[in-house]
């Protein structure tokens, strides 16, 4: 049976220009003019540049002249050409409860694809019709590295549902190795093993490659794991011959997909959002120009819609006019603001990070960073913690020392023995030249790394060192060693 009741609900909404302002803060300079473009495009009531009189604001506030007549906006009563149980659309386009989505897309530079690269050379192979096939599916089987994944059972699963070839396996592996010896070499490898084998193969077989390629082929294990001990005793040679052999495999590419200049890539070019320099001892912060655009709202739009106030006759399709022109100078004053809210939410919170790290920046020690949280940039800024991330993560800044991604800056903090707060990111500088310090040969494991920073002052676990360690990509002491 339904029932009516009352219920009382405390929730918070979002209005759409608050949605619009995050996800402009968010935003890169180079996506920020890309929004920036298509809000142009999408707005006729929006324009760039300096407008043509000190009118600005939406509906034009302060006077215009038009014919000799001064229109003030506030004469223009928009209401009575609404009705009231009309909702209008620009109230409608965002909802609260939505999914906060951002179309996301990267261009791809035109050109020849690995694929097709690959297929070039394929055309110049004598093959049988069923080879052919075989091959063209291999081929469309190689990934961006360079290898194909799939079992060669599967494969043949594959040739016999999609392509109807029913072949062997003896033949699926012969037509594999003429896909093998197509460039770069390694390719259409099954494994890394396999891949460095290929290119082994094709050098000039001298002793160091040949006792590569044996390494390689017999004790794969040993050699990834770098037990140089169990390699000396089993192939039967001194350390300068291993030592020979290693530096031919290093020099070898796992990824032979990787090597090729034309592959598809996602090349992101890096523009700074702020500029940080040191003009006469101080700090000088600007915001880059690029996020600071002139915009106003379009003057013939605001003309359009003062003109109504002299229309005697309200028709449907004046009434729909209004409403368009009405929406699309909402929308225009909406991103406005939100740009201006952008440039100045975007300079205070840099400026607060500036301030806080001052002695960095006018120094380029990097031991000279002081711990900081992002809670501590949202509290110094009266702002809340997702803001702050939003422009950290995000966001670079050009300095006398290189441009960095605004999040380096921050770090969690730790005491030394002296009970100073010190930036973890100073122990991991001072981690990182621990170990690049080391004896290669007999590499330091992280319980003497733990006591060496501890005689440095910074007491610290050896699962603490452990995890700084992998941070920094650093592998453990058995995979560092060297002969």
């Amino acid at each position: 049976m339904l029932k009516q009741h009352l219920q009382f609900k405390l929730s918070q909404k979002l209005s759409p220009q608050q949605i619009q302002l995050m996800k402009l803060i968010q935003l890169p300079t180079q996506a920020f003019e890309q929004r920036l473009k298509q809000e142009l495009e999408e707005n006729p009531a929006l324009e760039s540049g300096k407008s043509e009189t000190e009118v600005d604001e939406l509906y034009g506030e302060g006077p215009e002249e038009r014919e000799g007549e001064v229109i003030e906006a506030e004469d223009i009563n928009i209401d009575e050409y609404l009705s009231d149980d009309e909702i209008p659309d620009y109230r409608t386009h965002t909802s609260n409860y939505s999914a906060d989505e951002d179309e996301k897309s990267m261009p791809y530079a035109s050109g020849t694809s690995f694929t097709q690269y690959l297929m070039g050379q394929l055309n110049t192979i004598a093959l049988g019709d069923d080879e052919w096939v075989i091959a063209e599916f291999l081929v469309g089987s190689i990934d961006d590295s360079g290898y194909i994944r799939r079992p060669l059972t599967d494969i043949l699963d594959d040739l016999a549902f999609t392509q109807n070839i029913y072949t062997e396996m003896e033949t699926l592996e012969a037509v594999l190795e003429v896909v093998q010896s197509l460039d770069p070499a390694g390719v259409g490898a099954r494994s890394l093993e396999e891949c460095l084998a290929i290119q082994l193969k094709r050098k000039e077989q001298t002793p160091s490659v040949q006792l590569a390629l044996d390494i390689i082929e017999r004790s794969f294990e040993a050699f990834s794991k770098k037990h140089y001990a169990k390699l000396l005793q089993r192939h039967h040679v001194n350390e300068e011959a291993l030592k020979d052999a290693i530096g031919e495999i290093e020099r070898l590419n796992p990824k032979p997909g990787g090597s090729y200049a034309g592959n598809s890539r996602n090349i992101e070019h890096v523009v700074p959002d702020f500029s940080i320099r040191i003009v006469e001892g101080e700090l000088e912060l600007t915001l880059n120009g690029r996020n600071a655009p002139e915009l106003h709202v379009s003057r013939e739009y605001n003309n359009m819609l003062a003109g109504y106030k002299d229309t005697k006759q309200k028709t449907k399709a004046q009434k729909d006019t209004v409403l368009f022109i009405k929406q699309k100078l909402d929308a225009a004053k909406w991103f406005i603001d939100a740009i201006r809210q952008r440039q100045q939410t975007l300079y205070i919170t840099m400026k607060a990070i500036m301030e806080h790290q001052r002695e960095y920046f006018l120094t380029g020690d990097e031991q000279k960073l002081k711990p900081m949280i992002l809670k501590d940039i949202a509290d110094e800024i009266q702002m809340d913690v997702s803001t702050v991330s939003r422009v950290a993560n995000s966001k670079y800044v050009d300095t006398p020392y290189g441009t960095k991604l605004i999040k380096e800056y921050f770090s969690e903090s730790m005491k030394n023995e002296q009970g100073e707060d010190v930036s973890t990111r100073e122990i991991k500088n001072i981690l990182k030249t621990v170990i690049s310090a080391e004896e290669k040969k007999k590499p330091l494991t992280d319980d003497k790394l733990a006591a060496l920073l501890k005689e440095k002052g910074y007491p610290i676990a050896r699962r603490t060192v452990a995890k700084y360690r992998e941070q920094l990509g650093i592998p453990v002491a058995r995979l560092r060693k060297q002969i």
